[in-house]
């Protein structure tokens, strides 16, 4: 199964597309920039590109997490048909990692409405303490979500307001730039 998967990953045309757009978007704001894909009740992290520091943040190439825990899933679920969003919610089975959890169906509801309005959104600690993500959708030539981009870096001092009006740009950009190449 692990080489299925690599080869899937070393074969693949998105991860091969974004990744120079992934390097750029870590060059720029110093933070671990990721691509990916939603698999039923997961994300699955087709891309990644990191920035060295003592501690990681973020997701290893190929590594999966519940979707309303990430940003990144997050952004894919609010961009599913509405009546595909109502079937997803019936068969989730909330997990709750941290008190920031969102913990009800009525609770996710309400941030899918929220993100679909907005075209993105911030996440603090949903998944691990100390963790925050940003993320837009990807979408290709047709205007169809085809992944997510998203940033994972430390809450450290950096207020959730502070940290999107620094990185949403960079990643809104990125999207724009993708969009006739995915």
């Amino acid at each position: 199964m692990l080489r299925l998967g690599q080869s899937y990953l070393d074969s693949a045309r998105l991860p091969r597309t974004v990744q120079p757009f992934l390097q750029r978007i870590t060059a720029t704001l110093q933070e671990t920039a990721l691509v990916a894909i939603l698999d039923e009740h997961d994300v699955v992290y087709v891309a990644r590109n990191g920035v060295n520091r003592a501690m990681a943040v973020g997701f290893v190439l190929g590594s999966r997490a519940p979707a309303p825990l990430s940003s990144a899933g997050l952004v894919l679920l609010a961009f599913q048909a509405p009546e595909n969003i109502e079937q997803w919610l019936a068969s989730y089975p909330i997990k709750v990692f941290t008190p920031h959890t969102y913990s009800t169906i009525e609770r996710l509801r309400e941030v899918l409405g929220e993100i679909r309005r907005n075209g993105y959104v911030v996440t603090d600690q949903q998944l691990e303490l100390g963790v925050r993500g940003v993320a837009v959708p990807l979408r290709d030539r047709h205007g169809t979500v085809v992944a997510a981009i998203s940033v994972s870096m430390p809450i450290g001092q950096e207020s959730a307001n502070a940290a999107l009006h620094r990185v949403l740009p960079t990643l809104l950009e990125t999207a724009s730039l993708l969009r006739n190449l995915v």
